[in-house]
């Protein structure tokens, strides 16, 4: 008799960063064999663990019942002031480049821009796409470069597939902060033919 096995069946789902739902298989239909297979999924651009929380909220107490106690001696107009900082630097951007591959205003346009957003994901689902119109012009930029050289590899990269691309200067949104580790390798098993 076999043992259950655990078998995840949404491999395009963790493509997609959803939630894994996991089946139990009590028996592998015949002319079937389990293997391991390989599943990259980006990681997130930044550490959002504490995004929008109160550090001095969620620190642990020993009389909540948590295993540490921290105590923080501070003034409350230190504290005040740190709350101050936080909340007005919450929409802060930051200035970078961005590479341009998608520019027009033909009537058009939009389901132009569409195809080419849809494009470049397939083709590089690593990197950050933007599609934005403004009056009278759809644009598709991608990439979150701090500096310009970043920013032109980015487009020797593409250049090819997207011949009319250009850098920009744009607001952006803050890099990964491990880039040489952009993707997180995920090992599952999935049902294969013999």
């Amino acid at each position: 008799m076999r043992k259950p096995i655990i078998v995840i069946v949404a491999f395009f789902a963790a493509l997609l960063s959803l939630p894994l739902s996991a089946q139990e298989i009590t028996e592998i239909p015949e002319g079937y064999e389990l293997v391991d297979s390989l599943v990259y999924r980006p990681v997130e651009v930044v550490d959002t663990t504490l995004a929008g929380k109160d550090i001095f909220a969620i620190m642990p107490v020993a009389v909540d019942g948590e295993g540490a106690d921290v105590s923080i001696n501070q003034s409350p107009e230190v504290a005040a002031a740190v709350r101050k900082h936080v909340h007005s630097n919450n929409g802060r951007t930051l200035k970078g480049y961005r590479v341009r591959i998608f520019f027009d205003n033909k009537q058009t346009a939009r389901t132009e821009s569409e195809k080419i957003l849809k494009e470049f994901r397939k083709a590089y689902p690593e990197i950050a796409v933007y599609r934005v119109y403004a009056n009278p012009y759809f644009k598709v930029t991608v990439g979150d470069f701090r500096t310009r050289s970043e920013a032109m590899e980015m487009l020797s990269r593409i250049k090819y597939s997207f011949p009319s691309a250009f850098v920009v200067k744009e607001n952006i949104e803050y890099p990964a902060v491990d880039s040489e580790h952009a993707v997180i390798v995920d090992t599952i098993k999935v049902l294969r033919r013999k």
